[in-house]
């Protein structure tokens, strides 16, 4: 079997070489990615994010331990925040989730931000392509605790689970311009907290402002330090994805994903071709500094030369 047939046959070594070869964007892995993308189309994916220290990776090793336990295979993607030397993730995720290693039916790997602003790379929406050929029944995208800049899950996730803990105060109304707007499932974890009644009452009021539609969104809460809350959570995602299913919002959310993902090809492609020492770049960057032509014109005729 070639590489492409052994990541759908689902062998977790393949798997890993394969988001390998995406992270160094090796010679050929876009045509393998092109087959693996036709194959996919089949897992529920679901994003979980929110504010550092919240206890997202505990959960999602929670959740993961649940969806085995029901015979369900599961595929997590932790975005950590790129080292400053080497450009890679920190690991600090996948080292939580150590326990759920060797199990087969889990593959678990973290991805570097590189940058990105909004928490996620284009590395990251490629592994879940990966995963999703290889068959994974959910895949759990795990994002770094950057605040509102993680708006960017939902360019990957059909189901977006925002995390907050009680005791956050000021963190709480911090949320509200970004994640409330994106939030499927708000998780109230550490519920066994002092000030959990406050913080769920404080959520609750919140979801009073945030758009109206079929779904209304729910408030679970967890404490993913001994499992409490955690199947109810799968449920309320099962529920979800029904809900999609039943409405037609799976297929608009997979248009607003391909559409988010042709852009970002897009602009890679463009940034790719206008880099810095190609002589007609070079000659627009003159024009400009010595104030001949405008940026916007320059940036035209670039395009348009492409």
């Amino acid at each position: 079997m070639n590489r492409v047939e052994r990541v759908r046959a689902g062998e977790t070594a393949s798997i890993a070489r394969m988001i390998s070869r995406i992270e160094r964007r090796s010679d050929g892995v876009a045509d393998e990615l092109a087959q693996l993308h036709r194959a996919g189309g089949h897992a529920h994916i679901i994003g979980v994010t929110g504010a550092a220290g919240s206890g997202k990776s505990t959960l999602v090793g929670e959740l993961t331990a649940h969806y085995r336990r029901a015979g369900r295979t599961v595929g997590v993607l932790a975005v950590d925040p790129s080292s400053v030397f080497s450009g890679g993730a920190i690991l600090g995720d996948r080292i939580r989730m150590s326990a759920l290693s060797g199990d087969d039916g889990v593959f678990i790997r973290s991805i570097a931000t590189r940058g990105a602003l909004g928490g996620l790379s284009r590395a990251a929406l490629d592994a879940i392509t990966v995963l999703d050929a290889a068959g994974k029944d959910v895949i759990v995208l795990e994002t770094v605790g950057v605040g509102q800049a993680e708006v960017d899950v939902i360019s990957a996730a059909q189901t977006v689970a925002v995390v907050s803990v009680p005791g956050m105060g000021d963190d709480v109304q911090a949320i509200k311009a970004g994640l409330l707007e994106i939030a499927d499932v708000h998780v109230l974890n550490k519920a066994d907290r002092d000030g959990a009644q406050k913080a769920y009452a404080e959520l609750r009021d919140m979801l009073r402002f945030a758009p109206r539609t079929d779904w209304e969104v729910p408030i679970q809460r967890t404490v993913a330090a001994t499992g409490e809350g955690v199947e109810e959570l799968a449920t309320r995602f099962d529920e979800h994805h029904e809900w999609m299913s039943r409405t037609g919002e799976l297929n608009r959310r997979a248009r607003r994903t391909a559409a988010t993902r042709i852009r970002w090809m897009a602009e890679e492609i463009v940034l790719d071709r206008l880099r810095d020492g190609e002589p007609e770049f070079d000659r627009e960057v003159d024009q400009v500094a010595d104030m001949s032509t405008d940026p916007l014109h320059a940036a035209q005729r670039l395009i348009g030369a492409l």
